[in-house]
């Protein structure tokens, strides 16, 4: 079962009290999973049992997302602030330096915690920040017309729809490349969360000026895209590589943007292999 933690963060009005949702299962080295913006932790869940066999997997709602609370004010949702939150949430669970993996604004999140250092090793799936202004701007105005479906539809129209493929397929499409492949229960929670998300709007803003052209000399990069990536185009995973050319770049042939459910077994193995040593 999920749990939740509260911590100190200092902030320019002096300290104040995050709170964050997370899952932690299995045992060896510490590994920090994080999702993308709209999601929660439960994205990981197809991969979370495989990674445990051999990490200590800690799958994070990243704040105002899934069931962790908005950050208070007078925090931000920019890197300079989530970065050091992640950093004092690992702290209060006594994890100095884990692994981590995550995707999209999470694997942005991965990149800048391992280029301050603060991580063993970093797994980027689709990370947000190699995009073209015009790329970024698709790829934002695409986030707030899943966000405005979500929130149009009825509660039990969602749950109709997850009945069935074609159903998953309409509320999913833009991030799965295989929605059939998602479970109903998770379809509506996933749309349910995007709806809920009180992060969503403040992290939009905060990455709108956010590109990642810095170099990560310090620690292990693996930058993983999906071959079917419809949100953050696959090109970008080469601006990544020249961004950061010690990285290992890595195809996930038939994925989408979300790569854990479309194929589970290579996406753990990325993980694993990202994170080994």
């Amino acid at each position: 079962m999920p749990a939740q933690i509260s911590f100190a963060v200092e902030s320019p009005g002096g300290p104040r009290t995050v709170t964050v949702t997370y899952e932690r299962r299995g045992s060896g080295a510490p590994l920090l999973l994080l999702h993308g913006i709209g999601h929660l932790w439960q994205a990981w869940e197809p991969v979370i049992d495989v990674l445990a066999t051999e990490r200590d997997v800690i799958a994070v709602d990243l704040p105002g997302f899934g069931t962790s609370p908005a950050l208070p004010e007078p925090l931000a949702y920019d890197l300079s602030t989530v970065v050091p939150v992640l950093d004092a949430f690992c702290a209060a669970l006594g994890v100095e330096r884990p692994h981590v993996a995550g995707n999209s604004l999470g694997g942005l999140l991965a990149l800048r915690l391992g280029r301050e250092k603060l991580v063993r090793s970093v797994t980027a799936l689709s990370p947000a920040g190699f995009w073209s202004e015009a790329e970024r701007r698709y790829a934002f105005t695409t986030l707030r017309a899943m966000r405005g479906a979500a929130l149009a539809m009825p509660v039990p129209l969602i749950e109709r729809l997850s009945r069935s493929a074609a159903g998953r397929t309409v509320l999913t499409s833009s991030i799965y490349a295989r929605p059939g492949r998602l479970s109903p229960e998770a379809a509506v929670a996933e749309t349910l969360s995007l709806r809920a998300a009180t992060g969503f709007h403040q992290t939009l803003a905060a990455g709108r000026t956010v590109t990642f052209s810095d170099d990560v000399p310090a620690v292990p990069v693996t930058i993983a895209w999906g071959s079917r990536d419809r949100l953050l185009l696959r090109r970008q995973g080469v601006r990544a590589k020249r961004a950061i050319p010690g990285a290992r770049l890595v195809r996930l042939p038939g994925c989408g943007h979300v790569p854990m459910n479309d194929d589970p077994a290579l996406v753990a193995r990325v993980i694993l292999d990202g994170s080994a040593g």
